[in-house]
C-alpha cells in the first residue's frame, strides 16, 4: 500500500479523505499546524507532521518516502492570497518532485479554467499548473458548488425563510456534496490515473437556486424564497458582517464571475463526473436538522 500525504486534514474534505484512506488501510501522513487537531487521525495510525503548508521543512518531512499527495488550497483569505496560494503550490510541487512523489490529486473548482478574475477560484489554475509542471501524474478535480454552502444561509432561512445571493435565479449550476468529492479524491489517490487529467465533480444534476429553494421548502416543510441581489449589495453585506474589505472584494469578484459566466464548468457532465448525493437528500439529512437546531 502506498504512502499518501494529505495537506489539509482539518478541512471538511481533507478530513473525510484522511478517514477514508485509513479505512482502506493506506499509510497516511497528515500535515497540521497543531497535532491536537488531528489527534483522532494519529490515534488511528496516521503520521502527523506539524507545520503549515507553506513551511518547506514541514513539507520535506511529510513528503519523505511518499508516493502520492492530496493538495487542497485552503480558503485562507488574506491580502496576499493569490501570491501566497500560488507560491505555496509551486514550492510544494518542487519539493514533491524532489521527494519522488509521482501522483498528485489537486482539488480545484469549476471556473478554474478562466484563471484570475474569479475571486478565490482565480488562484487555482496556477496551482494546477504548478503541479502539472513538476509531477508526471496529476489528477485535477473541479467540483461544482458545495451543497454545504447552504449552511451559510441558516440565519436568513430561520429568520426570513429566504436565501440571498448574486447568482442569477435562473442560472443552472452543478451542486455537489463534499462526501462525494472526498470519495472521488480518495479513489484517485488509491488508484492513480496515468498522466495529467482534469475531472469534473458535478453532483447528480445542475440546478438553479430557485429550484434549490423549492426543494428546501419541500424538505423543510416551510416556504423558502430565493432572492437575487446585486453583487455590490452582497459586498456591502459582507463588510457589514465584519469581513475585511479585501475579502469582500475577492468574493464579490467571484460572484460577478458567476453573473458573467466565467464560473461555468468547462468539463462536460458525463457518467464519470456525475455523483450520487442529491440536493434533496442532503437537505433532509444535513441542512434541515441544522436549521431545526438553529431555530430551537
Amino acid at each position: 500500500m502506498s504512502k499518501i500525504v494529505v495537506n489539509t486534514p482539518n478541512g471538511t474534505i481533507g478530513r473525510k479523505v484522511s478517514e477514508a484512506l485509513l479505512d482502506a488501510g493506506a499509510t497516511l501522513t497528515v500535515l497540521s499546524r497543531t497535532a491536537d487537531k488531528v489527534a483522532p487521525l494519529a490515534a488511528r495510525g496516521a503520521t502527523v507532521v506539524e507545520g503549515s503548508l507553506d513551511d518547506a521543512a514541514a513539507l520535506k518531512a511529510a513528503f519523505a518516502g511518499a508516493d502520492s499527495l492530496l493538495w487542497i488550497t485552503p480558503p485562507t483569505i488574506r491580502p496576499d492570497f493569490h501570491a501566497w496560494a500560488v507560491d505555496s503550490a509551486k514550492q510544494a510541487a518542487a519539493l514533491a518532485r524532489e521527494a519522488g512523489i509521482a501522483n498528485v490529486v489537486v482539488l480545484s473548482s469549476v471556473g478554474a479554467h478562466t484563471g484570475p478574475g474569479t475571486g478565490p477560484v482565480g488562484v487555482l489554475l496556477a496551482v494546477e499548473d504548478a503541479f502539472r509542471a513538476a509531477i508526471p501524474h496529476v489528477t485535477v478535480l473541479r467540483p461544482g458548488l458545495f451543497m454545504e454552502n447552504f449552511f451559510r444561509d441558516a440565519g436568513t432561512l430561520t429568520q426570513l425563510g429566504k436565501i440571498f445571493s448574486p447568482i442569477p435565479a435562473d442560472k443552472k449550476v452543478p451542486m455537489v456534496a463534499t462526501d462525494d468529492i472526498a470519495a472521488v479524491a480518495t479513489r484517485a489517490l488509491l488508484d492513480p490515473r496515468p498522466g495529467h487529467a482534469v475531472l469534473g465533480v458535478h453532483g447528480p444534476e445542475d440546478l438553479t437556486y430557485a429550484e434549490a429553494a423549492a426543494l428546501l421548502a419541500e424538505a423543510w416543510g416551510r416556504p423558502v424564497e430565493y432572492v437575487q441581489v446585486r453583487v455590490e449589495d452582497a459586498r456591502q453585506g459582507m463588510i457589514g458582517a465584519g469581513f475585511p474589505a479585501f475579502a469582500a472584494d475577492l468574493y464579490a469578484e467571484m460572484y460577478q464571475a458567476f453573473v458573467d459566466g466565467r464560473m461555468d464548468q468547462a468539463e462536460p457532465r458525463t457518467a464519470e463526473t456525475t455523483t450520487s448525493t442529491s440536493l434533496m437528500s442532503f437537505f433532509r439529512r444535513a441542512l434541515v436538522p441544522a436549521l431545526a437546531g438553529a431555530s430551537a
